[in-house]
């Protein structure tokens, strides 16, 4: 490897030698290469991922629709290089600027001025589109879609895909969130959430009953090495979490313990409320992800007494994340005046609420998720 990045003084780039031309780029359409004797024993996607500048999924992706052959034919991704081999790529291999695009999606504002926005945004509503997103698929629905619908003007702080996004809920979480409208409130409210001022409280429904009524836990979050789509408490060297959490509520139902939480967090890491409290056993109702069922049924025993029997009572099945961002506290970014706003539990999780603690009241069943 430390062979193949010394090439680049004998090589154009990263290993690469140019046929027929003097330069190549990402967007020169066919580019023809030879593979430094330096580079051997590479594989071919971690070769071109390293000579493009590219991530290697996007390599991926060019290889398999056979957009880079290898001596004019198409490879696998996993070829063992051996050096000499002539490589061409037949499209750019950087895919054009995303953009996001304005949708008129209705948005619930709580709070608005010429410096700030603060949004209840919905549970299965992305926050802003993903990287490796495109106008046709993962480019619509988002609340930065809606935002730029609803607003004339947005920072530009976070770039063109995050228009006036400050901080993020994950797509499962509803409740409050705030929005930048210029680049010096943008810059001041995030100042604010670096130093820890910016207050968030949320309202969590955990499997089982918690063994303190209330307790902090600090516990860092780095991404699972195994399932990425996970983040963990168990691997060495994640970043700095704290989470606070104080018993609401504990309910004895006919489909098990459950605990209503309300819990602060001095960080804001990713997933960090749900992997925090899986982590203590105790995941958040829905969040399958972190272990929680995929529906509750009612237990043959135990739990309070209904008027039916358990078998002639059907599964409950929550297609979200019991977790709510039902409190801001922030600064006002230009005036240095408090906000504070409070935004109520959800419809659908007051349902059910309603329907795990009552099973057997039709009227409550029929309204549950």
């Amino acid at each position: 490897m430390a062979g193949c990045a010394a090439a680049r003084v004998l090589c154009e780039k990263r290993g690469f030698r140019l046929w027929g031309k003097k330069t190549a780029t990402m967007t020169t359409t066919p580019a023809a290469f030879a593979v430094a004797a330096a580079c051997a024993g590479q594989r071919l996607d971690q070769f071109l991922a390293s000579g493009l500048e590219v991530s290697r999924a996007r390599v991926q992706q060019l290889i398999t629709a056979e957009k880079v052959l290898v001596n004019d034919a198409p490879a696998k991704a996993s070829l063992k290089l051996r050096g000499g081999e002539r490589i061409t790529v037949l499209t750019p291999a950087a895919r054009p600027p995303l953009r996001a695009i304005a949708e008129d999606i209705a948005l619930d504002i709580f709070y608005e001025d010429d410096d700030l926005a603060i949004i209840n945004k919905p549970a299965g509503m992305m926050v802003h589109t993903g990287a490796g997103a495109t106008e046709n698929t993962r480019n619509r629905g988002t609340l930065v879609n809606a935002l730029l619908h609803h607003f004339a003007s947005l920072s530009a702080v976070g770039g063109e895909l995050r228009p006036g996004i400050v901080h993020r809920l994950d797509k499962e979480t509803s409740g409050l969130i705030v929005v930048a409208k210029n680049d010096e409130a943008h810059r001041k409210l995030a100042a604010q959430f670096a130093r820890r001022e910016v207050k968030k409280t949320y309202t969590a429904l955990v499997h089982g009953w918690l063994k303190k009524d209330s307790g902090t836990i600090s516990a860092s979050i780095s991404r699972d090495r195994v399932r990425r789509t996970r983040m963990t408490t168990r691997q060495a060297g994640g970043r700095e979490a704290i989470s606070h959490y104080k018993v609401v509520r504990r309910l004895d139902t006919l489909f098990g313990k459950f605990t209503l939480l309300e819990v602060k967090i001095d960080t804001g890491r990713t997933h960090q409320i749900r992997v925090h409290l899986s982590s203590l056993g105790h995941p958040i109702v829905g969040d399958k992800l972190y272990g929680a069922p995929a529906e509750l049924k009612p237990a043959a025993s135990g739990g309070k007494r209904t008027r039916q029997k358990p078998e002639n009572i059907n599964p409950i099945v929550l297609p979200r994340n019991f977790l709510h961002a039902a409190r801001l506290q922030l600064i006002h970014p230009r005036s240095g005046r408090a906000i504070s706003l409070d935004s109520p539990l959800p419809p659908e999780l007051q349902h059910f609420l309603q329907a795990v603690e009552r099973p057997d009241a039709p009227d409550i069943a029929a309204k549950a998720p």
